[in-house]
């Protein structure tokens, strides 16, 4: 029912945002006689503001096109390699005039998190790697969009399609998974140990909750303290009829987006209001819109898949009791040899405490010492590890480095 209210709710606006958006050009534009009314500029700024408060914001483009490698600039193509009904495995080609060995182009698959918002928020982190690497990503699907008919998304699923791609890319291929996929990736790999299968030569986990019960945070307080039910009852909503996958159970993103504002509203309101004091002084606004294009885009995630996190991620916490089983397998990090592991974490996130990603080290006893390396990232946040300044100084490099160090 709240699907619906919000989707009614969402129509009935559509002409005020309409007309927010025609008023903002009016006042602004050059040509305009209005633009030149005593404070034009501050109304123009009002009405841009309402309109993107209240605008649908669609899936964003990686629209990556270029890249340096080895001192040059080369193209960059974007192609599909698999697509299953819940992700695309994307690959970003290079326009390189002869093939490369392998260790001085190493292939890297980046697992993006499927946690409300689209693989293009790693548009940095995709930057950063393909200076050195051929990367592939993976692309999950907003589940309202998935008929029913396609059946529903599980973590044992999560947990196949990375197999599945780990496998197609081959043993030489490094895998890297930023912040929700860390514990499906592990126990990819885990359950491909275990079955004697060729594996990653490295694998790098970022910001992600191996082990929720080391320094948890208000995520994590959350769903310890809610019971599994409150989670169904609560944040769980049929599609409505005007998508294609109506009638799939899911947890939907508006819904999700409001709770990444709640954790902090005061941040993202001095963020608009200072948007709207740069627009009125007649300045672009070009950070806030390129940060908020990416971050107000949000994908519904398929019911099943939502739950299982909540009740075997962050409730009973079944990966790092030894508990976890996939179509009746257990998962047993202790069996993986031979694939490389770093763990990277930010010194000040807030969403995976610091500490969560190292506990994997533990887990996955039987990697040698020499092979297993941590980095804490001083004064970074979450999103710190994978974006911006600090990602592409200390980050990117480092991740480098062990690819290098483990590809021979």
């Amino acid at each position: 029912m709240l699907y619906k209210l919000h989707e009614t709710q969402h129509a009935a606006l559509q002409p005020l945002l309409q007309w927010s958006q025609v008023a903002a050009k009016m006042f602004s534009s050059p040509v305009s006689p209005f633009a030149h009314s005593p404070f034009s500029q501050d109304l123009a700024a009002g009405c841009e503001l309402l309109y993107r408060l209240g605008k649908d914001y669609d899936k964003p483009h990686f629209e990556i096109k270029s890249t340096l490698f080895k001192g040059k600039e080369v193209g960059v193509r974007e192609t599909t390699v698999s697509k299953k009904p819940f992700c695309t495995l994307r690959h970003f080609k290079k326009h390189l005039e002869q093939d490369l060995p392998i260790k001085e182009h190493p292939t890297v698959l980046l697992v993006a998190p499927l946690s409300g918002h689209y693989a293009t928020l790693l548009r940095e982190t995709v930057k950063g790697l393909l200076h050195d690497h051929d990367v592939y990503i993976t692309d999950w699907v907003d589940a309202r969009t998935v008929p029913v008919e396609k059946g529903s998304f599980h973590l044992h699923d999560y947990v196949h399609y990375v197999q599945d791609f780990i496998r197609l890319l081959g043993p030489d291929v490094h895998v890297i998974a930023i912040c929700q996929p860390t514990v499906p990736v592990l126990g990819a790999v885990s359950l491909m140990a275990s079955e004697k299968e060729a594996l990653p030569r490295t694998m790098t986990l970022m910001g992600g909750p191996i082990d929720g019960r080391v320094s948890p945070t208000k995520v994590n307080k959350l769903a310890m303290e809610k019971p599994y039910s409150w989670f169904e009852d609560n944040v769980i909503y049929k599609v409505p009829d005007n998508y294609p996958g109506a009638g799939r159970k899911v947890y939907p993103g508006f819904l999700q987006y409001a709770a990444f504002v709640a954790m902090h509203p005061e941040k993202h309101s001095q963020s608009y209001l200072d948007f709207f004091k740069e627009r009125a002084a007649g300045r672009p606004g070009t950070q806030h819109l390129k940060f908020y294009d990416e971050y107000n885009a949000v994908l519904d995630m398929d019911a099943e898949f939502y739950l299982e996190t909540i009740k075997v991620v962050f409730q009973d916490f079944d990966l790092p009791k030894g508990e976890w089983e996939v179509d009746g397998k257990r998962v047993r990090p202790q069996d993986i040899v031979g694939t490389a592991l770093l763990t990277i974490e930010g010194a000040k996130d807030d969403i995976c405490g610091p500490g969560q990603t190292e506990a994997a080290h533990k887990l996955c006893a039987s990697i040698p010492a020499a092979a297993k390396h941590h980095v804490t990232v001083p004064e970074a946040g979450h999103f710190g590890i994978f974006s911006g300044h600090r990602w592409h100084d200390e980050v990117c490099p480092k991740i480098s480095a062990f690819i290098r160090e483990h590809s021979r």
